[in-house]
Formats: structure tokens, C-alpha cells, sequence
């Protein structure tokens, strides 16, 4: 009998690396596909009941089919005037591309400036390109370049577009290389061993080429949208949370055969010891994630799903194949490093034996100075301006979109290429056009015509109207302009609508500060019933949502200062702070759950103090380590030059720190120890621990009924 079960214990472990190896080897590649079924097209993932979106549809009307515009500017070199002879051959230069794959409709003459400066014209093209649009605007460069003695620059949503996906080209080898080489360096110099870290590091391969294959799947069928954004954060996420609980799981594998136990045995005992607060863990994260369901902005709800398969995939390889390979391949998978449990008085144990020191010498004093410190930072909250970011600084580096941008705003008015939409009743059009043209900060009016200078186009009754603003599109004041067209052109026809560029712009603001007002309350409630559930405690949650709660408003203060100050963004994008609370408050409780289901199990044997401590010892290095890795893969996002994403990258990395740091080392503790055992209430183990925890006048303070006084 004995026999048998020996057998079975080594072969479950080694059926389970089989399975893995092969999933590993039919799935891997997909992390890499995603590009296949992402798109870039920012009008994908606009609110989906603002007024903009639905001028989209009307739009769809008129120009028989949406079009993406490329606008097209020429300058004269040093400042000169343009020639009527460069004016027509810019015209004829534009009307060469009507039959251009990938042009859909006829381009527009070229128009001169006010100040005789400077050319534009429009070239309509067609929003399915998809990889193919760079050779189009390949093509437009080619025949603007013919001009003589011009500049021919491109700008407006096409090129934006085409900018967009050079930035996120080659994104899966580039930054899932700079994050998996930065996570080895980290647990080769934490573990100082060769094996382990590369069995990490595959395991979240496989978690991550598994939720690719999955994530793969369900673009492909249209069930979620996938951009580079939401594409670059599940690989970051997904090796993260990996790292992350494989570190807390190889740290209890270490304990256990560092006791003395066999390798199958310990690889169960850590499995099983780690089983609760992984999953815990990773419900906070998911179940977050999972909120974004709730916003209105399609990448939002793209992201929740999607990053939610990343984190369940996390915990599969966790729960199964490291455990496995960690049973078959026992003590040499630390080699050449020998396992060390918890109470060895040596390396980074000594440090957190100081730590507990301090925490239970002035816990009330520690927990008061930590909590200035971090009211402190929370106080510059305001200082995060989350209006959008300006065109010319959604890309970290210098795009060709943004130079051309700024071309053209300073020949032509500032909303030049891409103007408001008004999309109004034909019987109200000389009210509602009167209405737009008197609006401060619209430059010109236009209505749209069948032909140039024919009658209005009609359609179903309708016509459209484009108004140019004075301002850049992507400024306050054009957001400012549009907010008061729609007040007096709805003054003039209730039904009409407003949409464009910069509409689209101000609609996705006010969306997302309507979805960070409904999505935190419901992240900040279900952590909390998690919580509740895994501590078996109603205190304690409270204390741990609000210490992260904290740790976000202090991490989101000092990045605004570091943001305007040290970096020059004069603002963020609307939804980085839902992202930035989603991942820290998410992120920042997995922490905590380690540190308190850990003090947790401590206290039921040794008492609330000794407990508090023990953990705090115990688990001290593998959760730093833990925020250390979670921290780099997240910074890997700079390697991406887009402004959102560097942005995401500092708050989540520096909050991570932050809260490893501060709030799970010296804040929580502190709080624990001060408060005593009622910070268990109502739970049965307030009493219990209160009961086993000496009196810390008495002279045997220090010593407990195990004999282990972590403090000594």
C-alpha cells in the first residue's frame, strides 16, 4: 500500500510537467499572435452613449462608409510663400492618389494658408486597413514629396494611427524580453541560485502563452477588443502576478525541506499552506479587473476580461506545475544555494528580525510616522491633472504625426483636419449653422456638400455641418469650445449632435471620471468582502483596504509632482488613475493577504504579538522580492513610447515599492501590534490570541510557548 502511494506521489508530479510542457509547446507562440487581432484604431474604443460615438454613425451616412482622413501639409522652406504653380501641383499630387489602394473616396484640393504659407489638403482613406496603412501613408508621403521645393508633412487621424502602431511594433518580443530578463536578474540575485529562476520564469511563460491562446481565441470571434495597450499590460501582468506567486510559493517549499522534510511531501505542504492566499490574491486582482465590465469605454472592458484570463492562468501554473517540478527536482532546484528556513538567523531573515524589533518596540509611534509620511504625498493628489494628454506629448519620443500637427496649426486655424461634426435636422440647418458660427472659438463653418460647391448633401432628412475650431484640437480650450457648440446648437434643434475629434476627446474624459466614481467603490467593496472571508475579520479588512487606499492617493500625489515637474506632462490620460487604483489597491492587498494569512496562521499557535511578528519575519524577503519584481515588470512598459503607458508604468511601479516598503513593512505591522488581538474582532482568535499573548511587563515577555522569540 505504502509502494503504491510512493508511486502515485511521483507520478502526479511528473504527469503534470508532461501536460505543461505540451500546453507550453501548442500555446506559446500565441502570447506573440495577439498583434494579428488587436487593433489601434482609437475610434474602437470610444463611450459607447456619448454624443460623439453616435456622430459616427450619422457620419457613416453621408460618406456613404467612415473614412479615416490623412491630412496632408506643405510648408515652403525657410518660411517662404507658396507659389499658385506649388498650389497646383499639391492639387494634382492629391488627385494622383484616387485610385491608391487603400484610398476610399476622392481627395480634397490643396488649400492655402491665410498667411500664404503653407498648403493642406485632405486624402480620405479607408479605417480597415489595419497593417497596411503604413504603406498607404507610404504612398501619400511619396507623391506630397513631389512638390517642388516644399515640405510635405503628414498629420490628422491616419497618421496619429500609423504613429501609433510603429510604437506598438514588435511589442511582444521587445517588452516581453525587458521584462522576463529583468525579473531573472531579480531572482538570481535574491535566490543566488541557477535552476529556480528559470523554472519561474517558465512557468510564466506557460501561464502567459495559455492566456494567449485564450485571449487569441476570443478576439478573433469578436468577443473582447484587444489594442496594444490592453496587449502590453497582460503580458506585464500576467509574468508579475507569476513571479509573484511563485515567490511566495517556493518560499514555503523552502521551509518546508529546510525542515527536513522529503521533496514530495514539502512540495504538497506548500502547495497547500500557499493554496489560500494565492487564490485570495489573485480574486482580488481578477475580481477588480472584472469591474472595468462596468465602464463605459470599450478598452476598459476589454481589459477587465482580459486580464482577468492572465491572472487565472497565473495561479494554474502556480498551484501545479511549479509544485511539480519543484517535487522531482527537490533541493537541487536551489543549487547551488542550500534551503535555509524562516528562523535562520542569517542573510535577509536578520534584517526582518530588526524590522520586528522596531515594530515591537514603538509600534504606535511607527504606524503615526508612516501615516504623516503618506498623508503627506496624498496631500499633492490634486496635483494629477487627469484632462487628457495634448497630441504632442502622447508619444514619449518625437513622432512624425505630432511635428505635422503642429505644422498645421500654425498656418491653418487649430482644429484644421479635424473639425466638429453637426449632424442636425435639414429644416433646422440655417439655425443650427448660425448657432455654431457665432460660437467664440469656431473658426469656420462648412456644410457638407454632394459636390464642391453644390446643395447641401441630404440624408434621411439630415445634413452635416463641420466646424473648424480656433484651437488645437486636443487643447482645454477646443474641449471649452465644444462644450458651449453643444450648448447652442442644442438651443437650436434639441436632436442634433456634436461629435469630432476633440468631442470624442471630452466624451471619453467625462466617461472615465463617471467610471472611476462607480468602478472604485465596487473594486474597494469586493476586496473587502475577500478579505473578510480569508482573515475571518472585520476590523483588520478595514484597516488593510484603507492603509492601500492610502498608499494610491500618496503614490498618485507624488507622480503628479514628478509628472508636471520632473517629466513635463502638463496632464494624464482620463483613465490612468481607475488604472492606476485597480492594479495598486489590487496588487497592494496580494501583499498584505501574504503578510496577514501568514500572521494569521502564526497567531493560532503563538499569540497576536509573537504571531505578528513571526509572520512579519517569515514572510519579510519573498514579499519584497515579490513588490521588487512586480515593480520592474511593470516599468518594462517604458519601453513602449507612448505617454499612457510610461505613465501606468511609474504609478504602479513606484506605488508597488511604496506599499512593499512602507505599508506592508512598517505601517500594518505597527497598526497590528498596537491595536493587540482586537484587531481580529469578531473572529474567535481576538480572544484566543489575547489570552495566549504574555503580558509584555512581565520579565518573560519575550518568551513564548514555542520558546521562539523572533524579537531577541
Amino acid at each position: 500500500m505504502n509502494s503504491a502511494r510512493r508511486s502515485v506521489r511521483r507520478l502526479v508530479p511528473l504527469v503534470l510537467v508532461i501536460v505543461w510542457l505540451g500546453l507550453g509547446g501548442a500555446f506559446g507562440s500565441y502570447a506573440g499572435k495577439l498583434g494579428e487581432v488587436s487593433t489601434n484604431d482609437q475610434a474602437a474604443f470610444l463611450p459607447q452613449n456619448a454624443e460623439s460615438t453616435k456622430v459616427i454613425a450619422q457620419q457613416e451616412a453621408f460618406n456613404q462608409q467612415e473614412t479615416l482622413p490623412a491630412v496632408v501639409v506643405w510648408t515652403a522652406p525657410e518660411g517662404g510663400d507658396i507659389s499658385r504653380a506649388q498650389q497646383q501641383a499639391a492639387t494634382s499630387a492629391l488627385r494622383s492618389l484616387a485610385d491608391t489602394e487603400g484610398v476610399d473616396g476622392a481627395p480634397s484640393p490643396a488649400f492655402r494658408s491665410e498667411d500664404g504659407k503653407a498648403l493642406q489638403g485632405v486624402v480620405p482613406l479607408s479605417p480597415d486597413l489595419g497593417e497596411r496603412l503604413g504603406d498607404v501613408l507610404d504612398d501619400i508621403e511619396r507623391a506630397a514629396a513631389a512638390v517642388p521645393e516644399t515640405r510635405a508633412q503628414l498629420a490628422g487621424p491616419a497618421a496619429t494611427q500609423g504613429d501609433l502602431g510603429e510604437a506598438f511594433a514588435g511589442i511582444d518580443g521587445l517588452l516581453l524580453g525587458v521584462a522576463l530578463a529583468a525579473v531573472l536578474l531579480i531572482l538570481l540575485l535574491v535566490y543566488r541560485s541557477v535552476l529556480l529562476p528559470f523554472l519561474i520564469i517558465i512557468s510564466a511563460v506557460f501561464a502567459l502563452g495559455v492566456a494567449g491562446a485564450i485571449v487569441y481565441v476570443l478576439a478573433d470571434h469578436d468577443v473582447v477588443r484587444v489594442d496594444g495597450q490592453v496587449q502590453g499590460i497582460l503580458s506585464i501582468l500576467v509574468i508579475g502576478a507569476a513571479t509573484d506567486y511563485a515567490l511566495l510559493l517556493t518560499a514555503r517549499f523552502r521551509e518546508e525541506i529546510a525542515a527536513g522534510g522529503d521533496r514530495f511531501t514539502a512540495a504538497w505542504a506548500a502547495t497547500r499552506g500557499s493554496f489560500g492566499a494565492v487564490t485570495a490574491s489573485a480574486a482580488t486582482v481578477a475580481l477588480g479587473l472584472l469591474a472595468l465590465l462596468l465602464s463605459d469605454l470599450t478598452n476598459n472592458r476589454a481589459l477587465g476580461p482580459v486580464g482577468a484570463i492572465g491572472v487565472v492562468c497565473a495561479v494554474l501554473t502556480t498551484l501545479t506545475f511549479l509544485p511539480a517540478v519543484l517535487a522531482l527536482m527537490g533541493r537541487t532546484a536551489f543549487w547551488p544555494a542550500k534551503p535555509r528556513s524562516a528562523d535562520a538567523e542569517t542573510g535577509g531573515h536578520g534584517l526582518w528580525r530588526r524590522v520586528a524589533h522596531w515594530v515591537d518596540a514603538r509600534p504606535r509611534q511607527l504606524w503615526i510616522i508612516t501615516t504623516g509620511f503618506l498623508l503627506a504625498g496624498a496631500a499633492f493628489f490634486p496635483a494629477l491633472q487627469s484632462k487628457g494628454v495634448p497630441l504632442d506629448e502622447l508619444f514619449v519620443n518625437d513622432a512624425p504625426s505630432v511635428a505635422a500637427q503642429q505644422t498645421l496649426s500654425q498656418h491653418f486655424p487649430g482644429g484644421s483636419g479635424q473639425p466638429a461634426v453637426i449632424v442636425t435636422e435639414a429644416s433646422n440647418r440655417t439655425a443650427v449653422q448660425e448657432a455654431a458660427a457665432t460660437t467664440p472659438g469656431v473658426a469656420d463653418v462648412q456644410v457638407a456638400t454632394s459636390t464642391p460647391g453644390g446643395p447641401p448633401l441630404l440624408v434621411d432628412g439630415k445634413v452635416r455641418i463641420d466646424a473648424t475650431l480656433a484651437d488645437a484640437p486636443d487643447s482645454d480650450a477646443a474641449k471649452d469650445t465644444v462644450q458651449t457648440l453643444r450648448e447652442r446648437v442644442h438651443a437650436a434643434d434639441a436632436d442634433s449632435l456634436v461629435g469630432g475629434y476633440t468631442a470624442q476627446q471630452y466624451d471619453t474624459q467625462r466617461t472615465a471620471e463617471h467610471d472611476r466614481n462607480l468602478i472604485i467603490p465596487v473594486v474597494l467593496a469586493i476586496i473587502l468582502v475577500i478579505l473578510v472571508v480569508l482573515l475571518r475579520s472585520l476590523l483588520l479588512p478595514v484597516l488593510l483596504v484603507a492603509t492601500v487606499g492610502l498608499n494610491y492617493l500618496a503614490t498618485l500625489g507624488i507622480a503628479g509632482l514628478v509628472f508636471e515637474h520632473g517629466l513635463g506632462f502638463s496632464g494624464t490620460d482620463a483613465s490612468v488613475p481607475l488604472y492606476g487604483f485597480v492594479f495598486l489597491v489590487a496588487l497592494g492587498v496580494d501583499y498584505n493577504i501574504f503578510l496577514m494569512s501568514r500572521v494569521r496562521e502564526e497567531t493560532l499557535r503563538l499569540g497576536a504579538r509573537q504571531g505578528m511578528l513571526r509572520g512579519l519575519v517569515a514572510t519579510g524577503g519573498v514579499i519584497t522580492s515579490a513588490g521588487v519584481v512586480l515593480a520592474a515588470t511593470f516599468a518594462a512598459l517604458i519601453v513602449i513610447p507612448l505617454a499612457f503607458l510610461a505613465q501606468i508604468a511609474f504609478i504602479v511601479a513606484f506605488g508597488v515599492l511604496l506599499d512593499t516598503i512602507v505599508v506592508r513593512s512598517l505601517l500594518v505591522p505597527a497598526l497590528v501590534r498596537d491595536i493587540g488581538p482586537k484587531v481580529w474582532w469578531p473572529s474567535a482568535l481576538a480572544r484566543e490570541s489575547a489570552h495566549r499573548t504574555p503580558d509584555p511587563d512581565r520579565p518573560d515577555a519575550k518568551r513564548t510557548a514555542a520558546g521562539a522569540d523572533v524579537t531577541r
